[in-house]
């Protein structure tokens, strides 16, 4: 039913480890996207996370032609440092009252790294609930999907079944005093369903497996085909095995496009390159996609379909 379809979406990275060749983007160790959604009856801006640099996010924004003021909403795909710090900071210079930011109920544990210290890497002081909520922000946590309009949804939580896929990263939190293995429960994704095209997935960093969020998308939205994945992937420590494996899941799907980065690796990005020939696209921030019912396709910059 086109009623639960996108008539169109603009995705713009933002924030990426790699910069555009010939440009004037900053990169920087993290990810963010902000997604121009549109249907007949509405369009929603929508950035998703925020890269842990908050210099380099507004003067990419301000690349595109972005104006902090635009965001009507903010989702967080995961709690780590490089896709949250500077959230606050954000908040403030979009300068509006109850702007939604969704994600998870786990978003604000601690995420403790022992290798090759003890360190947090999730959610900094300045970016607790408090400090959210008296910068505008609404928090929406919720371990379920969350439609963000027709057509747009999170994943929520999502079912680890593949027997070769792992968080790829170890971590612990604390729960009641306890010393707890971190399983990144709260990684979640954002499905994006547009008329004429079929199903887009935007990852943080698919901690919870990328084929197995490829998998819960489709199921979001049966019967429609999987045109496209965006977004780091988690193989930057992977064997070759498990990098064939995920290679050979996803290309069942038959995606028109896959753009991996981030935590990807370059060994894994280097293996979709060879796995998906020219559907292959290496992310990398000043990239832009535009996906609409009545576009031609083009796969430059901005790539069209």
């Amino acid at each position: 039913m086109d009623n639960n379809k996108l008539d169109s979406l603009r995705i713009l990275v933002l924030a990426e480890n790699t910069a555009m060749h010939g440009t004037r983007f900053l990169a920087q160790h993290g990810m963010s996207y902000l997604l121009q959604a549109q249907t007949k009856l509405t369009t929603r801006t929508i950035l998703v996370d925020v890269g842990q640099n908050h210099y380099a996010l507004i003067h990419n924004m301000g690349m595109f032609g972005i104006n902090p003021q635009d965001i009507d909403m903010i989702v967080i795909t995961h709690s780590h440092y490089d896709h949250t710090k500077g959230l606050s900071s954000l908040l403030r210079e979009i300068g509006k009252e109850e702007i939604p930011v969704v994600g998870h109920p786990d978003n604000f544990k601690l995420n403790l790294k022992v290798d090759p210290y003890l360190h947090h890497i999730g959610m900094a002081l300045d970016d607790q609930p408090q400090n959210i909520t008296a910068n505008g922000g609404r928090l929406f946590l919720t371990k379920e999907p969350l439609q963000l309009m027709p057509g747009l949804t999170t994943t929520g939580e999502v079912p680890r079944l593949t027997d070769f896929e792992d968080p790829g990263i170890k971590l612990y939190t604390i729960n009641n005093g306890r010393i707890e293995k971190d399983t990144i429960m709260d990684d979640i994704s954002i499905v994006a369903n547009i008329k004429a095209h079929g199903i887009v997935v935007i990852t943080g960093c698919g901690h919870a497996g990328i084929v197995n969020i490829v998998r819960h998308a489709v199921s979001i939205f049966p019967e429609q085909p999987l045109n496209g994945i965006i977004g780091g992937f988690h193989l930057i420590d992977a064997n070759d095995m498990r990098i064939q494996q995920t290679i050979k899941e996803l290309l069942t799907f038959n995606p028109r496009f896959l753009s991996a980065g981030h935590c990807t690796g370059f060994k894994a990005q280097a293996a979709f390159a060879k796995g998906f020939k020219d559907k292959f696209i290496q992310l990398t921030c000043g990239l832009e996609f535009i996906i609409s019912s009545t576009a031609n396709g083009e796969f430059r910059n901005p790539v069209i379909f």
